[in-house]
């Protein structure tokens, strides 16, 4: 007599999933397609190492900016609405990218894309914990890895792609343009199918102006030299003095939220959150890793199209083996994190340094001819691990994570994600570029961007190893978190 509700039911909580996991795919495809049409923006808009980096460093900026303060207004108010502002913000954004007549404008219109992706992208973490429990909530972050791989591996092949039908000039636009009628779609199908705030759930408290305040001016502060750090001649060494302002405003983040918590409110982080373990371990573990693998795939592009003259489709392509194998590995993982546990992540960040250590001696050694063909290989044993890292990474640090701060708890997640795209972008591009420029008058462009590349790998292997030792602190003997698990 109760199979039908029942049944009802999951398919309502896995239409309302349906329709996050598509937003965020979307919102993960413009982390990585924009870096095939850089070439192609250059030519057609104009802009030095600066403007470009914006372009891809600025969007993961802004995104970190947004993303605790709008996980905590989606946690005390409706995280149903704040995914529908921030989603019909990205579409708005992402017209007036498409349109720019100018690179400043682009750079502006990245911005304010990467502001709207801030908005929604914790409301869907949010979402997913809310609507999932136990076992079921695995399985649902590991399909959500696995299309989180996907997206974010394919789209330098999608980008390609539409640079190929649209034309060197103006096919950049074609990947703005693309974000406009899925984003309707999506935009329709999640009014009709996310979930409201179910009983219980909703906090009733005041919002911490100050607080977020706080934490915005360090987030900025932290990220922005990062940003603007390009490796060229351009590169101002006064930026370093935002790290300054950085200290400061994060000692008196914390000081605030310790005394607006004392004073009985509610702060906008909940520094509770991180004496779990598995949330403290899995946040860095996640900081390392996307400051890791969104360099590589920025100077693999690079390194591709530029280096060895390849098309920006054949370029993307390369990238293809990564996606396929780690959306499997992710569907995998969520399967086996709850029995396997953090020794899983461990292991697929082993297989990841394996993958990317490899790539080194092929771009080094190999015929140029060959030199996709293996890096696509090398990635592919990357992509097994990365699948491994991504979903069950997400299962076991939101694990004992409350509903009720499910979006703040993802968002803090996420600003060490975008905090570690930015830092690990400007690292790596920053090897890549300066040793174009101080080799190629004298050594030639092909040895000048394998070099190059061969360095900001090494940058990203770095940065894997980093996520290493933070999984082997986790796994260790006597862990709270690894005995939990």
């Amino acid at each position: 007599m109760h199979s039908r509700p029942a049944a009802a039911s999951d398919r309502v909580r896995w239409q309302a999933f349906a329709a996050c996991v598509a937003v965020a795919a979307l919102t993960i495809l413009d982390l990585s397609k924009v870096n095939v049409g850089l070439p192609s923006i250059e030519s057609s808009l104009g802009g030095g190492p600066t403007e470009l980096q914006l372009i891809v460093a600025g969007y993961a900026l802004a995104f970190g900016l947004a993303l605790v303060p709008a996980g905590r207004l989606g946690d005390i108010h409706s995280r149903k609405l704040f995914f529908a502002i921030g989603l019909s913000a990205f579409i708005a954004a992402s017209i007036m990218c498409a349109i720019a007549p100018s690179v400043t404008i682009l750079v502006v219109g990245r911005m304010l894309q990467g502001v709207a992706a801030g908005i929604h992208m914790p409301q869907v973490i949010g979402i997913i914990q809310q609507v999932f429990q136990g076992r079921e909530r695995g399985m649902a972050f590991g399909l959500f890895g696995a299309i989180i791989g996907l997206s974010t591996a394919f789209g330098p092949t999608i980008g390609g792609l539409l640079i190929a039908i649209g034309g060197d000039t103006d096919g950049w636009r074609l990947l703005f343009w693309m974000n406009v009628p899925l984003g309707a779609l999506a935009l329709a199908f999640a009014l009709w199918r996310l979930p409201g705030r179910g009983n219980g759930e909703r906090e009733h408290t005041e919002l911490d102006i100050v607080g977020i305040l706080l934490l915005g001016v360090a987030v900025f502060s932290l990220m922005l030299p990062f940003v603007l750090t390009t490796g060229g001649a351009d590169d101002d060494p006064q930026r370093w003095w935002w790290l300054v302002l950085f200290v400061i405003a994060a000692a008196a983040f914390v000081l605030w939220e310790r005394s607006f918590q004392g004073r009985g409110k509610a702060p906008v982080v909940n520094f509770g959150l991180f004496r779990l373990a598995a949330y403290r371990n899995g946040v860095l573990i996640a900081t390392a890793y996307f400051a890791a693998t969104p360099a590589m795939f920025l100077i693999t592009t690079l390194f591709l199209q530029t280096g060895l003259g390849l098309e920006a489709v054949y370029a993307g392509m390369v990238s293809i083996p990564f996606a396929l194998v780690s959306a499997y590995t992710s569907w995998l993982g969520g399967k086996l994190v709850l029995g396997v546990g953090r020794k899983l992540v461990l292991y697929g960040l082993v297989l990841v340094f394996i993958g990317l250590g490899s790539a080194i001696p092929v771009a080094l050694l190999a015929p140029p001819e060959l030199v996709p063909w293996l890096i696509a290989g090398v990635l592919a044993i990357a992509g097994a691990g990365g699948g491994f890292v991504i979903s069950p990474n997400q299962t076991l640090t939101l694990a004992d994570v409350p509903v009720v701060h499910g979006g703040v708890a993802g968002s803090v997640a996420q600003v060490g994600q975008r905090v570690g795209t930015a830092v690990g972008v400007a690292a790596a591009s920053s090897a890549f570029f300066a040793t174009v420029y101080r080799e190629e008058p004298t050594e030639g462009v092909l040895t000048a961007f394998t070099d190059a590349y061969a360095f900001g790998m090494l940058v990203a292997l770095g940065l894997v190893l980093v996520a290493i030792v933070f999984a082997v602190i986790d796994v260790r003997p006597g862990s709270s978190s690894s005995a939990a698990r």
